[in-house]
C-alpha cells in the first residue's frame, strides 16, 4: 500500500488535538479507542505492564491488517484518563496509589472485536503479559472541553490544571468527568522540563 494511503488520525481529526500554551475550548467527537484500565501510581508496576499490553495489542491489530492488504493506519499516541472516586477536579494531593487510569490509544472505526481477539490470541502465544486479555474497544464522545498544552514535567500539571479551571469559570463552565491527558512526548527520551503532554477537561 502506498504511504500517502496510510490513516492518520491526528490529521484527520485535528480540531480535537487543538493545544496552544493557554486553555481553548475544543468540541471533542465522538472516537473509538483501544483501551485497559487499572489503578495505582504513574510509572509503577501494574501502570508498565497495562502499557505494554496495549502497546502490543495496537501493533499487532495494525500488522495483521497491512499483512493481510487491508487499509494501513499509524498507532496513535498513548492517552490516559484519570480520576479518583469522590474527588472531583485536582486529585493530586490523593496518595497516587488511589489514583484510576484507563490507558488508551485512538483506533480506526473499522478495527473490529474480531480483530482484537485475534490479535490477542497471537500475543498469548508469543508468551506476552497475559493483561493483553483485559484491552478492550471503547467507544465514547467527551463534548465541550476545556484544552491546553502542558509543557514540563508531569508533577507541576497541577498549576496548568489551575489555569484551565479559572478558565472555564470565566467563561461560566463547570468541569466535570475525568481528567484526559495525551503524551506527545517519552518520557524515557525527553527531559522532564520538555515533556509535552495535551490536558483536557470535560466541561458543561
Amino acid at each position: 500500500m502506498k504511504k500517502q494511503d496510510k490513516i492518520d488520525l491526528y490529521r484527520q481529526h485535528k480540531n480535537d488535538y487543538v493545544a496552544p500554551r493557554k486553555p481553548a475550548l475544543v468540541n471533542v467527537g465522538a472516537a473509538t479507542y483501544l483501551a485497559i484500565s487499572g489503578q495505582g501510581a504513574p510509572g509503577g508496576e501494574a501502570f508498565s505492564d497495562k502499557i505494554g499490553a496495549l502497546y502490543g495489542v495496537a501493533f499487532t491489530v495494525k500488522m495483521m491488517r497491512k499483512f493481510a492488504g487491508q487499509q494501513d493506519y499509524a498507532v496513535c499516541k498513548l492517552e490516559c484518563q484519570w480520576w479518583v472516586k469522590g474527588c472531583d477536579g485536582n486529585f493530586s494531593h490523593v496518595p497516587k496509589e488511589q489514583w484510576n487510569w484507563k490507558l488508551l490509544i485512538r483506533t480506526p472505526d473499522f478495527v473490529k472485536g474480531e480483530e482484537l481477539e485475534k490479535a490477542v490470541g497471537v500475543l498469548l502465544e508469543r508468551g506476552k503479559t497475559p493483561s493483553v486479555r483485559e484491552v478492550r474497544l471503547e467507544s465514547f464522545t467527551e463534548g465541550p472541553c476545556v484544552q491546553m498544552l502542558h509543557v514540563g514535567p508531569y508533577e507541576r500539571e497541577p498549576e496548568t490544571i489551575e489555569l484551565m479551571r479559572g478558565f472555564a469559570g470565566q467563561n461560566a463552565l463547570r468541569c466535570h468527568g475525568r481528567h484526559h491527558e495525551i503524551y506527545l512526548s517519552d518520557p524515557r527520551r525527553v527531559a522532564p522540563e520538555k515533556l509535552r503532554t495535551i490536558l483536557r477537561m470535560p466541561v458543561e
